[in-house]
């Protein structure tokens, strides 16, 4: 419970999304400003994940996350009193930081609070207490919103982080690795991946010169390949790149990349869908949504259980085969289509999310040492940030091309089809290809 309570401020975050018109009509913004409230935060969170996983992992996961739940509600009550628009986005930077120091040690907590023979049903725990954060957070957005402004999205978070604080010395407290911190390879590894990450954001704003997005993900691959050829001559890097020279390790991670990217369709374009197409109403276009998060924390426990009868690879490729076959049917809903329908179609998607998430955190944990825990924990949060991040890029993309030519909602529907099409149908294609490495999703793993 401490160690959910402590993981569901990253969740939590969604209700912002519910403030942001509140937000933007406060700071007097332009629309096109607004997205750096979430730019900032992920770029930081992303970027710092897997120095932060080695930080627990060298200095106790219990002590980083504890750093990270005050620098966290230190962050979100900054938010919630910035005066100003530059000072609200350095709060959110540092509340970014918190959010990187405290889940990077989540799953690393979590499973070092049973046997090793548990493990599974521990990440199945953890991913449950994410998903009803993730589902409570647009709902309690609103509420907040509508009650005490936007502010209160912020300070809500404030006495969880305090109360889970004060519960954390109920955690264990290993005692602190000798091993030395890389700092020079964490240094490389956060400006890689902020870099990566800017470009992927940068490559979606019309503002902003195509050149200028190509340019800092060359600076990112120039930075990756330093980190590598640092991380082979030093004892203790990072994390190894020698992982992903074997596919059985690589493709589950690249799986999670794809099925995040082509999941994120769902928030980002579902909402105009429903009530621009659907006509629903904002509360019945949340309660809908949140079906998919429903089916997520279904899922979750269901894949603790087939792990331990099937094994870890087989559920994985089952979630992935899930989430493809719950999207690619959307590309063929229209204004007739039955609310029940892309209800179930959601609710399909989240189980299959969570079925990959507790299975593929597993093949993590299972693959790297248990003193690496903290790493592991760390890379399965940050596959599935570049898989979001990157979504935003490519389905709007997806979603401008389907709609070329095209106006009003007839426009919108035939881009959100096309979305839907590629996302769903391309996320199965390299699934399907994905067999000709059949180490990948064979129960060598399985316990």
């Amino acid at each position: 419970m401490i160690v959910g309570l402590g993981a569901s401020l990253a969740p939590l975050d969604i209700a912002v999304n519910v403030a942001l018109p509140a937000i933007t009509r406060h700071f007097q913004l332009a629309l096109a400003d607004v997205q750096w409230l979430v730019i900032c935060y992920v770029l930081v969170y992303g970027s710092l994940m897997l120095a932060c996983g080695k930080l627990g992992d060298l200095f106790g996961h219990r002590r980083i996350f504890r750093i990270g739940l005050v620098i966290s509600a230190v962050g979100c009550a900054a938010c919630a009193v910035a005066p100003d628009w530059p000072l609200f986005l350095w709060a959110r930077a540092g509340q970014g930081v918190g959010t990187a120091l405290a889940l990077s040690c989540t799953p690393a907590l979590a499973t070092s609070l049973y046997p090793e023979s548990a493990r599974t049903r521990a990440l199945a725990g953890f991913g449950m207490a994410m998903s009803l954060a993730a589902a409570v957070g647009p709902f309690l957005g609103g509420i907040l919103v509508d009650l005490w402004g936007w502010p209160a999205v912020y300070w809500v978070r404030v006495p969880i982080a305090l109360v889970t604080l004060g519960l954390s010395g109920l955690l264990p407290s290993p005692r602190p690795d000798a091993r030395p911190f890389d700092a020079i390879g964490a240094v490389l590894l956060a400006v890689c991946m902020s870099t990566l990450l800017l470009s992927l954001v940068l490559s979606q704003r019309r503002e902003v010169a195509g050149v200028w997005a190509l340019a800092l993900f060359g600076a990112a691959l120039v930075l990756g390949w330093t980190y590598v050829a640092r991380a082979r001559r030093v004892p203790e890097p990072i994390i190894r790149p020698s992982l992903f020279v074997d596919p059985a390790f690589t493709v589950p991670n690249v799986m999670n990349v794809l099925a995040n990217l082509a999941g994120f369709a769902i928030l980002l374009l579902t909402p105009y869908y429903l009530v621009n197409v659907l006509k629903l109403s904002a509360l019945s276009t949340g309660l809908v949504l949140a079906l998919a998060f429903a089916g997520s924390l279904t899922g979750a426990p269901l894949s603790a259980w087939l792990v331990a009868r099937i094994g870890q690879r087989p559920t994985a490729f089952a979630g992935v085969a899930m989430v493809g076959l719950g999207l690619l049917p959307l590309a063929f809903t229209g204004a007739a289509t039955p609310v029940p329908v892309v209800a179930a179609l959601l609710v399909l998607e989240g189980i299959g999310q969570g079925l990959l998430t507790v299975s593929y955190i597993d093949i993590v944990a299972a693959t790297l040492p248990v003193r690496d825990r903290g790493v592991a924990g760390s890379l399965s949060q940050l596959t599935r940030t570049l898989g979001i991040v990157s979504g935003a890029t490519v389905l709007t993309a997806l979603q401008a091309q389907g709609a070329a030519g095209l106006m009003g909602i007839e426009g919108f529907l035939a881009g959100y089809r096309h979305a839907f099409m590629v996302a769903g149908g391309g996320l199965l294609l390299v699934l399907a290809l994905s067999t000709l490495v059949p180490r990948a999703w064979l129960r060598h793993h399985a316990r």
